[in-house]
């Protein structure tokens, strides 16, 4: 099955996307390390080739919130691109991610040459549509569903030829963290979705089922 275009690269066309990637610099991020941190200088950002990374929010007393996933096709840290500007959130890998860093100036010369300015404008609206309505509706959520939402888009961003596209690659604890709940709440939720048949038996998650995880997810 054909991997499907996402994020900028779906707006900017796959030669455009090509185009992008020949200014960056090539790097590769194991599962569980920082593409960046929060409160770091910006002055780049990083086009992701392949793999999920979670967008998350620092607040002062430690809590870690999760803003967004993003995957193969996205950029990030284009908020702080600035010359003297600071990261305002930190991007995790979630898998194995290659990606390139593109500096700032290379990629404002880009849009202008390309005449994507609009484009790149379109981008950021639509990151933003999803991202805030999500949040908001995540809020109020009873449990069950924001368990269900996460997991099904985790699904959802994972490449469609990637041989464990159905495992979560997070912890019950790392599920608890991201949604703001108690690890044991998670913990009854994950056995419900068990016990419908949305998720599989064993010690690690793994969707079964997307329709019926679907439907948990009020989706």
């Amino acid at each position: 099955m054909a991997e499907r275009p996402l994020g900028f690269r779906a707006l900017l066309g796959d030669e455009g996307w090509a185009r992008l990637l020949m200014l960056g610099t090539h790097r590769e991020f194991a599962s569980g390390t920082y593409l960046m941190r929060q409160g770091e200088p910006g002055g780049y950002l990083v086009a992701l080739v392949s793999g999920r990374v979670k967008v998350l929010g620092h607040t002062p007393d430690g809590d870690e919130l999760l803003v967004s996933l993003r995957s193969a096709g996205d950029v990030v840290g284009e908020m702080a691109t600035g010359e003297h500007s600071r990261r305002t959130v930190s991007v995790m890998a979630i898998d194995r991610c290659i990606a390139k860093v593109i500096e700032t100036h290379r990629f404002h010369r880009f849009l202008e040459e390309n005449r994507a300015v609009g484009r790149y404008a379109d981008y950021l609206v639509l990151k933003l549509s999803q991202t805030i309505p999500s949040q908001m509706q995540l809020a109020r959520f009873p449990a069950e569903r924001r368990v269900a939402r996460l997991l099904h888009e985790l699904v959802t961003l994972a490449p469609p030829d990637k041989p464990d596209r159905f495992l979560i690659p997070l912890s019950q604890g790392e599920l608890a963290r991201a949604l703001g709940l108690a690890r044991s709440t998670v913990a009854e939720q994950i056995a419900l979705l068990r016990s419908t048949g949305a998720l599989s038996s064993g010690r690690r998650v793994v969707v079964a089922d997307v329709r019926k995880l679907r439907r948990h997810a009020g989706l």
